[in-house]
């Protein structure tokens, strides 16, 4: 989800958005969503939070830095 968008509902919410980063609106969606507030942590590109809304946009980046790092062992 885009930045933009991901502001469009935290105004919806009543959230501050000022100087917060995308990570950080994210974790308080999750707070607010009854999950764990833990947007791009995923260590070793897994998640067992399956209804978070977020679980997706998180898990790609998680998922690129395994295989990033799997080719470095490769090497």
């Amino acid at each position: 989800m885009k930045l933009e968008e991901i502001r469009e509902m935290a105004l919806g919410r009543g959230f501050a958005l000022s100087g917060r980063a995308k990570r950080d609106l994210i974790r308080q969606f999750q707070e607010a969503e009854g999950n764990f507030p833990c947007f791009a942590t995923a260590e070793n590109g897994s998640c067992d939070q399956s209804e978070c809304l977020w679980r997706e946009d998180c898990l790609a980046p998680a998922r690129r830095a395994v295989k990033a790092e799997a080719v470095l062992e490769e090497a």
